[in-house]
C-alpha cells in the first residue's frame, strides 16, 4: 500500500504552527531557540520565520543575543495581532479586559450596573466596555462570562423565574459584533468556573464532576469525560427548581428553601449571605445542608460524577463541607471538596480566550 506524503503547503504550515505556539509560550524567540524548543531544524525554522515576517505575523524586535559567536535576532507577533475581549456580566457591573496572545491582559474597563437592571442597561454598560477596550488594541475574537443562563445556539441571555440577575433576552453577540473581529461565545459564569477548576484548581485531573455555585445564585455545571455538558438548549445544571427537603420537613423547589426561611433580599429571589451565614452560626446549618443534599443527590442519579465541588461565596464555606459529609447515608456517595479558586469564571473565560485568540492567530498565518 502506498502512503501518500503529506503535501509541501501542509508542512510548511505545521512548521508555522509550531514556530506560532513556541512564540506565544515565551513571547520573543531567536530561530536558535525555537529550533531548540521545537526540535525541528534550524534551517526549517528560518524558513518559517522568514515567511511568517513576510506575511506580517512576526516581526524582529530589534534586540539581539549577546555573548560569544553570532548574534541572534529575537522576532515576537506583531502588535497588530490584537487581544482578546473576555468580559464577565453580574450585579456587580460589565468587567472587561482585553488578553494578548502571550497571556498579558493589556487593557481594562468597567461599567456598573446594579440587580435587575433589564436589556438596554445591560447592553449599554457591555458596549461601553467594548468600546473603550477596541480603541486601545484590535479585538480579535471574546469570550464573555454571565450570571444568566444562556442559550445555547444563541448565544443569549435566557430569562428562567426566580433568577436573581435578571438582564432580559441580551444578546452580547450582538452588541459585541462591531467591535469583534472574530468569533464571540457566551457562556453562564458557573460553567466557565468549573472550567477553570478541571484545568487547575481542586477538579483537576478528574473527568466526571459537578461544580454547585451557592452564593446569591444557585446554579450547578456538569461536567462529564472532560467537558463542561451545556445540553440542548444550554441549560444544563439550572438547580433552583430541583425538588428538595425544605423547613419541617416539606417537599419544595430549592429556591423556595431561601424564601421560607427568610434568606431572601427584599424584593428579589438572590440569597442574602450575611444573613445566611448568621443564621448557620445559630443553628440552621444542618437544615440548609439537608436541603443542598437533596440537590446534590439528584446530580449524582443523574450525572454520575466522582467529585462534587462546592463554590460560591457561601459554598465554599469550611462548615458546610462538614455538615455534607455528616449527613452521607447514600449507597451513590462521592467525594466533596471547595473550590480553590479566586473569580474562577473569570479564569476559566480568560484562558478559553488565550486558546482561542492562538487558534485564530495561527490560522490566518495560514490563509495568508
Amino acid at each position: 500500500m502506498v502512503t501518500a506524503k503529506p503535501s509541501l503547503d501542509l508542512l510548511r504550515s505545521m512548521t508555522d504552527e509550531h514556530v506560532l505556539r513556541a512564540i506565544m509560550r515565551h513571547g520573543r524567540l531567536t530561530r536558535t531557540e525555537i529550533a531548540a524548543l521545537t526540535g525541528i531544524s534550524k534551517p526549517t525554522i528560518s524558513d518559517g520565520v522568514r515567511r511568517l515576517t513576510e506575511s506580517g505575523v512576526l516581526a524582529d524586535t530589534g534586540e539581539r543575543t549577546t555573548g560569544r559567536g553570532r548574534a541572534g535576532s529575537y522576532y515576537s507577533l506583531v502588535p497588530a495581532t490584537g487581544a482578546a475581549l473576555v468580559a464577565e456580566i453580574t450585579p456587580r457591573g460589565v468587567l472587561g479586559e482585553a488578553v494578548d496572545a502571550f497571556g498579558d491582559v493589556v487593557a481594562g474597563a468597567r461599567a456598573e450596573l446594579g440587580r435587575a437592571p433589564g436589556r438596554e442597561k445591560a447592553a449599554a454598560a457591555l458596549n461601553e466596555v467594548a468600546g473603550q477596550l477596541a480603541d486601545r488594541v484590535p479585538l480579535r475574537c471574546a469570550v464573555i462570562s454571565a450570571a444568566d443562563p444562556v442559550d445555547r445556539s444563541t448565544g443569549r441571555l435566557v430569562h428562567l423565574p426566580d433568577e436573581p440577575f435578571l438582564v432580559g433576552d441580551l444578546d452580547p453577540v450582538a452588541v459585541l459584533a462591531p467591535f469583534v473581529s472574530g468569533e464571540i461565545e457566551v457562556d453562564n459564569d458557573v460553567n466557565w468556573s468549573a472550567r477553570a477548576e478541571r484545568d487547575g484548581g481542586c477538579a483537576a485531573g478528574v473527568e466526571d464532576f459537578v461544580y454547585l455555585h451557592l452564593g446569591e445564585g444557585l446554579g450547578a455545571a456538569v461536567v462529564a469525560d472532560g467537558e463542561v455538558r451545556r445540553g440542548g438548549n444550554g441549560l444544563t445544571g439550572e438547580i433552583a427548581h430541583v425538588i428538595t427537603t425544605g423547613p419541617g420537613g416539606v417537599a419544595m423547589p430549592f429556591t423556595e428553601f431561601f424564601r421560607a426561611t427568610d434568606l431572601r433580599q427584599p424584593g428579589t429571589a438572590a440569597v442574602d449571605v450575611d444573613a445566611l451565614r448568621a443564621r448557620c452560626s445559630d443553628g440552621l446549618l444542618p437544615q440548609l445542608a439537608e436541603a443542598i443534599r437533596g440537590v446534590v443527590l439528584a446530580l449524582i442519579a443523574f450525572t454520575d460524577p466522582r467529585l462534587v465541588v462546592l463554590g460560591g461565596t457561601w459554598g465554599r464555606d469550611p462548615a458546610l463541607l462538614g455538615a455534607l459529609a455528616d449527613q452521607a447515608t447514600s449507597p451513590r456517595e462521592v467525594a466533596y471538596a471547595r473550590a480553590e479558586l479566586e473569580s474562577p469564571e473569570i479564569a476559566g473565560a480568560r484562558s478559553h480566550a488565550i486558546d482561542a485568540l492562538r487558534d485564530r492567530i495561527i490560522r490566518q498565518a495560514a490563509e495568508r
